[in-house]
């Protein structure tokens, strides 16, 4: 994307009267360019001025915040890399094509012996983007069309509208965002979205026309979301078959919600980390700014990553989650929990563990899953690297259980009913990383602690998707 240029304040030369020796007299003229260039790397230096190069309807306050570290630089080294620092945050912005970086000597009346100039040239965007890609969710495939406005007032503003395509989900949205001067991570959107998807193993098929409204702020080393969502939900049959359980939740709702999320993430890769550990949390109040849904959920993830011996990665994941309904109200299939298939439980089907009715899969209000997975490098794999150092051979072990709980009993009661019936699986297979984008897994499982209307897969499963236990 870029390159930082950089020009020295000394010219050294190489051979002849100016070092004052004799050009085949290679022991000194070693030892003279070594020192050298250790005076210029240690040498004090002031960064006099910064100039951003190319700019059209962007904002020179908003970016000032983004290259003010360069001039707090002391010497050549330090520059190189603050101006490196500021020009991936100039690039994070997502306003500019591309960013290039040219250090020089400074010039003119007020040039100090040792000033520097930094110039960031910059390419922004146009007014108006197009975007045409494929993207890959849990155990399905959208074709996503998008129209873009970036950087629609000058201080990095975007209007996109989107239109997603897939095999259960159909979708489109207009969203804004607008992030804080200087802190990037600090950001507040708004969105307007109808989303249509189907859902086989419930045989529901659900229509969503809704608004939503997202504060997201950095805090310590946590990253926070504070959300609020209006939806008008529509639940229908998928199915003639569809079991008396599912007709009974067809119709209209009205949902408005309340929602909190805190994440701690040191993962050096979100889709297949090689160390790190994953915190989240999430919870959602439901009834008390208006609507037809009364309920309180709470979930989070864990996940633990270490390195382990020839390559290989150790890792653990924990999730879990309790849905508490206010006011006597019964929870709606739309808000329960689901559990099974490639993305969680391996070696059983898709959402199908847990209380079901003719066959249909109607979640439940808690839930708990965990595993234990062991990754290795492919063997017989070349040292240079290439295609095989996407692919990882996968061991795993997992347990979960899914159920309905009668809050009236306590605390211990709903621990015993969560250690009852658990479904567990082991086997093998093959993991593909498709860069930071999702992962494809095609495993040899064995489904073991099944349950009566459980469906299982007991043999070769194949899933894709980002988030996996």
């Amino acid at each position: 994307m870029g390159t930082v240029h950089a020009r020295s304040m000394d010219t050294l030369p190489m051979q002849g009267r100016d070092l004052g020796v004799h050009p085949d007299d290679l022991d000194v003229m070693e030892v003279q360019q070594e020192t050298k260039q250790e005076i210029l790397e240690n040498k004090d230096v002031v960064v006099q001025h910064v100039n951003i190069e190319g700019l059209g309807r962007t904002k020179e306050d908003y970016l000032g915040y983004e290259i003010s570290e360069v001039f707090n630089a002391k010497n050549l080294v330090d520059v190189m890399k603050k101006s490196h620092e500021a020009r991936q945050r100039l690039l994070r912005l997502g306003i500019f094509k591309e960013v290039e970086v040219i250090i020089d000597i400074s010039e003119g009346a007020d040039a100090l012996p040792n000033g520097l100039d930094v110039t960031f040239e910059v390419t922004e965007l146009k007014r108006l983007t197009g975007s045409y890609n494929t993207m890959v969710g849990n155990n399905e495939g959208s074709m996503v069309l998008g129209i873009k406005l970036p950087n629609m007032f000058g201080r990095g503003e975007k209007l996109t509208f989107q239109f997603s395509y897939g095999t259960k989900e159909t979708s489109y949205g207009l969203s804004f965002f607008k992030p804080q001067p200087g802190c990037f991570e600090r950001n507040f959107t708004l969105n307007l979205y109808k989303v249509t998807g189907q859902f086989p193993w419930s045989s529901l098929k659900e229509t969503d026309r809704g608004i939503s409204t997202e504060l997201n702020f950095p805090l310590w080393m946590t990253d926070h979301t504070l959300k609020w969502e209006g939806v008008w939900r529509e639940l229908g049959c998928l199915a003639r078959s569809a079991s008396f359980a599912v007709r009974e939740e067809s119709g209209h709702t009205l949902k408005s919600a309340l929602s909190h999320t805190m994440v701690i993430d040191t993962r050096n890769s979100a889709i297949l980390p090689k160390k790190g550990a994953l915190l989240r949390i999430n919870q959602e109040l439901a009834g008390y700014t208006g609507g037809d849904a009364s309920f309180l959920k709470e979930d989070f993830e864990l996940q633990l990553n270490k390195p382990f011996i020839l390559g290989s990665v150790l890792s653990a994941s924990l999730w879990g989650g309790m849905l508490f309904p206010i006011g006597g109200q019964p929870t709606s299939i739309a808000d329960r929990f689901y559990l099974g298939g490639p993305t969680s439980v391996r070696g059983f089907g898709m959402y199908s563990i847990g209380p079901q009715s003719e066959g249909d899969y109607l979640g439940g209000e808690a839930y708990w899953a965990g595993g234990i997975h062991l990754y290795t490098p492919l063997p017989f794999r070349s040292s240079r690297g290439g295609l095989a150092d996407l692919f990882r051979t996968h061991f795993f072990l997992n347990a979960g259980n899914l159920c309905n709980l009668n809050y009236g009993e306590g605390p211990r009661a709903h621990l015993q009913k969560l250690a009852e019936c658990i479904r567990w699986s082991y086997g093998a297979g093959i993991v593909l990383k498709l860069g930071n984008i999702a992962r494809l897994e095609l495993n040899y499982c064995i489904p073991m602690g099944v349950q009566s209307g459980d469906r299982i897969c007991d043999g070769v499963q194949f899933g894709a998707g980002i988030r996996f236990l």
